[in-house]
């Protein structure tokens, strides 16, 4: 009797979401979850390499946010890997990228909660939080004024999923929108974005925008986006959020625009090195707000995701084209 062709799970998901997927597989596929192998492998630990070679050398099918090492060549038979994020820079490896396997992320289940995020940190400056918090943690109890959204203008870089949900929920506050992406023209139009930019033209976006947004994917041309010349083209009473990949900008020099006050505050939720090194002159600039890679995440999102993945290998399945397919060549 021919084996079972093989899902595999490498990353450990609620007993809920594994469920989802089981009932999605018909009874020519298994589901396997090899979260424990993996986890040792990337601890350092081989004294269950031989287990986890064995399942991957069966592998055609794998739903992952960090795949085992050299995946390509241990698993022969893999057709399709199902990212469980939205950024696959960290999955896409030269020999991923080379071969004939297709790639899909879960563009689509972080539009909500990472819009309802920016628009979080845009009100805590508006308002004047981070002043709050100082005030609360020192003592004091001293007026200052705030400011409204109404009236201000936010520049999105990246006008994809995440980036339109931004526009939506920022012209639901009056706010006047800027955008550019990576394939924007003179003549493009977007929904709830008031100017699209071509990207050559982003120091146009900078220098008008109170809020600057980045949601964007990492890729080679995005690495160190925001450098010196953008965050000197950007206004002094600007605040700049990065809710996509903190590679994005040039932190050094970030670090040094917001003690000198080239720029007005950061709203950071991404860094190059995660977790936020302790040392880290952003933890403790007063005019940055902090968090630890959360804007995408929400309690239900194993559930979310499983359900995605599920759609996809039921087209899968039937031959049909699947959802949010990566162009590996350009990162997402």
């Amino acid at each position: 009797m021919e084996p079972k062709r093989l899902v595999v799970v490498t990353n450990k998901i609620e007993d809920e979401a594994m469920d989802i997927i089981r009932q999605a597989a018909p009874q020519q596929l298994e589901v396997v979850s090899v979260a424990d192998l993996t986890r040792l492998e990337r601890q350092g630990d081989d004294s269950r390499a031989g287990e986890l070679d064995a399942v991957l050398a069966r592998t055609e099918v794998l739903y992952t946010l960090k795949p085992p090492e050299r995946l390509v060549e241990r698993a022969p038979r893999l057709k399709w890997v199902q990212t469980i994020s939205t950024g696959v820079e960290r999955i896409l490896s030269d020999e991923l990228v080379r071969s004939d396997v297709t790639v899909t992320n879960m563009s689509g289940i972080h539009e909500v909660t990472m819009s309802e995020f920016v628009l979080m940190l845009m009100l805590m400056f508006a308002k004047g939080a981070n002043t709050s918090f100082y005030q609360q943690i020192e003592g004091r109890f001293k007026w200052f004024p705030m400011q409204v959204l109404t009236g201000r203008t936010v520049g999105i870089v990246g006008l994809g999923r995440i980036g339109k949900a931004v526009a939506r929920v920022s012209k639901l506050h009056g706010m006047r929108v800027v955008g550019t992406s990576r394939s924007a023209l003179p003549t493009t139009s977007y929904e709830n974005v008031d100017e699209v930019v071509p990207v050559s033209r982003l120091h146009d976006l900078l220098g008008q925008s109170d809020f600057v947004v980045l949601a964007l994917p990492l890729t080679a041309e995005s690495a160190n986006l925001i450098g010196e010349p953008e965050l000197r083209a950007m206004r002094q009473d600007g605040y700049l959020i990065n809710v996509s990949r903190g590679a994005i900008v040039d932190e050094p020099v970030l670090v040094t625009a917001l003690e000198e006050g080239w720029i007005a505050g950061a709203g950071l939720d991404v860094f190059s090195t995660e977790p936020l090194p302790a040392d880290s002159p952003l933890r403790r600039l007063r005019n940055v707000i902090f968090s630890p890679h959360v804007s995408g995440d929400i309690a239900e999102y194993d559930v979310g995701a499983a359900g995605l993945f599920a759609e996809n290998l039921r087209r899968y399945l039937a031959g049909e084209s699947l959802l949010n397919i990566v162009d590996k060549a350009r990162g997402y």
